[in-house]
């Protein structure tokens, strides 16, 4: 943590030298850049209120409070908002936005929750020095929320927002998911089927230098598997067999054998439950299982995440994995099930085209160069919904920070007026591309 802040103190520290490479902006796009300078402390007072409010994905009146405080400042900057109730998939529901005009149809992704629900000992904003605040998600990420605002507020300024169209999509449940997940989230992917281009404020990896235009996605699965029980002394015996706890030994074994090494494929068994008696409790992720030393396992329970960078890789791996499982041990069965999650937004020539017209702004901004973050260590996003919906997309817009989903989550305020600058400049030449 020490040397990640030292070299990202060392990337900002050479993003904030005179401007000269300003030049290189237009008119429009430096009263642009001049209203994010003047501003910047009331996007801090907006962060600050907005983290004070918890939000955790399960505290639906705190998920809406946040809706409600964003939803004032979209309305005055004239968009049609509306709240997505959440009844449907057992959430708090969403916060939708849009204003019509010409060119390309921009679609801005943030989130309301966070990981801290109200029994967290984490619950205020706190400035820790000059350029450092802590508290929950104030960088995952409400900090996102407030660039996207004022990128927003910065284009109204300049006379530019008038004539765009946008949809804004703030969720309310990206840290906790609710299901059935197509409900969940047939707001976003609505919104991503009327978008051209997708831009995501997620905090990436933290660090300014770097955006996400791929990230893996999730599949959950499920392994049930049964034996034959008996006395642990005829265990192999003909007509008894090896039990369930060997079985799944063996698949598991087989899933790692069969697939270990392959570029960006993972498959986590994350719990394993077995014995002569086996109680699973789903929805809670949790279980009891009964067994002794000297009878053989009846039944075994394994739940687990497959993570993938493409369809294509992740309908591989599930044959893989079912083609492992269909080699039983004597006298056992087992049964493999996926439940999808997450989709995979795989690296694509859009992707790649919209980075490098973000690094241009970057650049004319006297921000330096951005690139790619490595897809391995980029996890599942909202973004990663308009896959496929959209001519291109990119994540990683949001506020630079450390520690999130922990007690110990910053953010890096600086990264602030940088990241709304370079969201302005972009959506500006977006809209005016062709």
């Amino acid at each position: 943590m020490i040397f990640r802040y030292f070299v990202l103190t060392l990337i900002l520290a050479s993003y904030f030298t005179p401007r000269a490479v300003q030049a290189q902006l237009s008119d429009v796009e430096k009263t642009m850049v001049t209203y994010i300078e003047a501003h910047h402390g009331e996007a801090v007072a907006l962060l600050k209120k907005t983290v004070n409010i918890n939000s955790g994905s399960m505290n639906f009146e705190g998920v809406r409070e946040v809706g409600r405080v964003f939803q004032k400042e979209l309305d005055a900057l004239g968009f049609a908002t509306r709240w997505v109730e959440g009844e449907k998939f057992h959430r708090a529901g969403h916060l939708m936005a849009e204003r019509t005009g010409t060119g390309k149809r921009l679609l801005l992704i943030g989130h309301l929750d966070t990981v801290f629900e109200t029994d967290s000992p984490f619950q205020h904003f706190e400035m820790l020095n000059d350029f450092t605040a802590s508290g929950p998600g104030v960088a995952d990420m409400k900090g996102g929320d407030v660039i996207i605002l004022q990128a927003l507020k910065a284009l109204q300024a300049a006379g530019e927002l008038e004539e765009m169209s946008i949809i804004v999509a703030l969720i309310g449940d990206e840290e906790d998911s609710g299901h059935p997940l197509k409900l969940s989230r047939q707001a976003l992917t609505d919104a991503a089927d009327a978008a051209d281009i997708a831009l995501g404020f997620e905090n990436g990896d933290g660090n300014p230098a770097t955006a996400v235009i791929a990230r893996r996605g999730y599949t959950n699965w499920q392994l049930n598997v049964k034996g034959k029980p008996a006395h642990s002394s005829i265990i192999f015996r003909q007509g008894i067999g090896a039990g369930a706890i060997y079985e799944t030994s063996r698949i598991l074994n087989g899933f790692y054998q069969g697939m270990v090494g392959e570029q960006y494929l993972t498959f986590n068994p994350g719990m394993i439950l077995g014995g002569t008696s086996v109680d699973h409790d789903a929805s809670q992720t949790r279980g009891t299982a009964f067994g002794k030393s000297n009878v053989i396992a009846e039944h075994a329970v394994v739940t687990g995440d497959l993570r993938t960078i493409s369809s294509e890789q992740l309908e591989r791996a599930k044959k893989n994995m079912q083609a492992v499982v269909a080699k039983h041990l004597p006298r056992t069965s087992a049964e493999l099930m996926f439940e999808d999650g997450y989709p995979p937004l795989s690296p694509s020539e859009g992707n790649l085209r919209l980075l490098k017209l973000f690094d241009e702004v970057s650049q004319d901004l006297g921000q330096g160069a951005v690139t790619a973050v490595d897809p391995g260590s980029a996890g599942a996003a909202d973004v990663s919904f308009t896959a496929g919906r959209v001519e291109m997309a990119i994540d990683g817009l949001g506020l630079g920070g450390d520690g999130e989903h922990t007690v110990n989550e910053i953010a890096h305020l600086k990264t602030l007026p940088m990241q709304a600058k370079r969201t302005a400049v972009l959506m500006y030449r977006l809209t005016r591309s062709k």
